[in-house]
């Protein structure tokens, strides 16, 4: 990519962004949108519990996206040395590799035994194919773009800014048309025209963001109308269409999520993160949660799900049946306990590679 701007070179930014993300992750999973009405009257808590988790998701469906934007900057950044191929995936191999095998057969076992799914070949099949817990297609993701990260590292090595502009308006023009015909329209829409679809533009971004200069106030008020727009979308949606169409504007190929999540990662990268430094204790434990946010990713669901149960009469993810409280403190005891529990993990010799 030809451009002469100065790179916002990631420093501790790249800790504190993933440390960020496994946590937005986490809320997401522990916000359990759409929150439902339990009476038959809805009162001013039911519309508050609503809000809240609203709310909770749309900060949440970030994370995702910051880690795969910063994949993007650290892998496609056009001043990254050249590698061959053998090189490049014999180390994604090593990373990804064993955990992939290992996390899959352990909720494979977490899902026929505890869950209950019905132990058929289907079942198995179907597991195989898209991950055989929810989460998990985050490994078929990282796979698919480590697939053709040496192609794109080429094309954004040559690519003029210009260009490379114009392949993330072709990107997220596709992006926002496809489900917004099928949700609205009965037509049967193919993205056909649009080559560069869903996460491969923010994979693309990561890097194209690195060089650009916005305005700080100018990104976060962006953050700011994006979690708005998103949280605010769903509420007007479910009330004028109803909750069939609930969960439209919690989409990561949302224009609100896009807007929100790309500026946040900017905002990120361009704070200078290094006095972060100055603290060993807290940077010492942010760095370790950014070297391990893989495994902590991978094993926080059955956390999750092994904590959601009643504890001498409270239930640990909802103590006070108020999301608005219920939500965070849920996330920050399963992020504890995740990280606690791969900790412990990686201290066992024969565990500490198969983990993450």
């Amino acid at each position: 990519m030809a451009n002469t701007d100065k790179a916002i070179e990631p420093n501790y930014s790249i800790d504190v962004i993933r440390c960020i993300a496994i946590t937005l992750v986490i809320i997401v999973h522990c916000s359990g949108f759409p929150y439902e009405f339990l009476n038959a009257q809805t009162t001013s808590l039911d519309i508050l519990g609503w809000f809240s988790t609203d709310f909770y998701a749309t900060i949440g469906l970030l994370g995702v996206p910051l880690f795969v934007m910063l994949t993007g900057a650290l892998l496609l950044n056009p001043n990254r040395e050249d590698e061959p191929l053998k090189v490049f995936y014999k180390k994604r191999l090593d990373r990804i590799g064993l955990p992939f095998v290992f996390w899959t057969i352990i909720y494979f076992i977490w899902s026929f035994t505890v869950v209950g799914e019905p132990l058929t070949l289907h079942n198995i099949g179907q597991g195989l194919i898209n991950g055989s817990f929810s989460h998990l297609w985050y490994l078929y993701l990282l796979m698919g773009l480590y697939a053709v990260t040496p192609v794109l590292r080429v094309l954004v090595k040559h690519l003029e800014r210009k260009l490379f502009t114009y392949i993330l308006i072709i990107w997220f023009v596709g992006t926002l048309t496809t489900p917004f015909i099928h949700t609205f329209t009965t037509f049967d829409y193919n993205p056909y025209p649009f080559v560069f679809l869903d996460w491969v533009g923010y994979f693309l971004i990561g890097t194209y963001i690195l060089y650009s200069n916005i305005r700080r106030s100018r990104a976060a008020l962006l953050v700011i109308l994006g979690v708005i727009g998103s949280a605010g979308g769903e509420w007007v949606l479910t009330a004028i269409l109803g909750k069939t169409y609930t969960g439209y504007f919690h989409s990561y190929m949302n224009a609100t999520i896009i807007i929100a999540s790309v500026s946040l990662f900017y905002l990120l990268i361009s704070f200078d993160f290094n006095r972060i430094g100055n603290y060993s204790k807290t940077s010492r434990i942010i760095h370790w949660v950014s070297q391990n946010t893989f495994p902590i990713y991978l094993i926080h669901m059955i956390v999750l799900g092994a904590l959601s149960i009643n504890v001498l009469g409270l239930w640990l993810n909802r103590p006070t049946f108020v999301p608005l409280f219920d939500v965070p403190f849920f996330a920050v005891i399963v992020l504890a306990v995740s990280a606690g529990s791969i900790y412990l993990l990686k201290k066992v010799p024969i565990l500490k590679k198969l983990v993450g």
